[in-house]
């Protein structure tokens, strides 16, 4: 199924890292302050890919988690989407300098391209926050309509923000993308809006502690 490239919205679209003169530094700083690849194989452990499944990274960026996956199910689909045209461009580069064969889209979470019931995992890292909170529930029932029965939404982001550290640490990622975005990650809402999108069994995990604040892992299953 071929995407149909789209521009970002301005009004919705938020590049990564909040400017868009930062994407070329997304990488290094997401790595260096907020370990990325302790929090990123966490996910990857708790998703429990099985052979033969089909995986739909939404707002993949530069493409770290989906060529993580596909790094250690080499046998399995894996397609990245992100409404950014630069920021795919990164990604498609790394899939080619490791030789893995992950299929990158331009596209919106919260109208995915695809049919429904044609993923068995969706996953999505450090992307919930960029979003306004109608947005948000959107995104999640795209999520859920993309899924097939059984199948499971695993999402790492910003967390709920306990204790005057946490609440210090969140404050650049705060100031680069709006309050109006983030205030609904940093309260512990994500759980709640999961289960008014119909997913049951929602867990948060334990959030890692980071020096841009904590960064929880939600797991959610789409009924049989």
């Amino acid at each position: 199924m071929k995407v149909e490239p789209r521009q970002p919205n301005p009004d919705n679209f938020v590049p990564a890292l909040g400017l868009r003169i930062l994407t070329p530094l997304f990488d290094p700083l997401v790595r260096l302050l907020m370990r990325e690849r302790l929090f990123k194989g966490r996910l990857v452990d708790q998703m429990a890919i099985q052979p033969g499944q089909r995986i739909l990274d939404v707002g993949c960026g530069t493409g770290t988690l989906a060529l993580l996956i596909k790094e250690r199910y080499s046998q399995i689909e894996v397609v990245g989407i992100d409404p950014d045209p630069q920021i795919l461009a990164i990604a498609r580069r790394k899939a080619a300098r490791s030789g893995a064969e992950v299929r990158f889209d331009v596209g919106y979470g919260d109208r995915l391209p695809y049919p429904d019931a044609s993923f068995d995992r969706v996953t999505s890292s450090l992307v919930f926050h960029h979003l306004r909170r109608e947005t948000k529930h959107a995104a999640l029932g795209e999520a859920y309509r993309v899924l097939r029965p059984g199948g499971e939404l695993h999402i790492a982001d910003i967390g709920r923000a306990s204790g005057v550290l946490m609440r210090l640490a969140v404050r650049p990622i705060v100031i680069l993308d709006g309050t109006d975005r983030v205030k609904d990650n940093i309260a512990g809402r994500l759980p709640a809006f999961m289960t008014d999108s119909g997913f049951t069994e929602v867990v948060e995990c334990e959030p890692f502690r980071t020096a841009l604040g904590p960064v929880s892992l939600y797991r959610a299953t789409k009924p049989l």
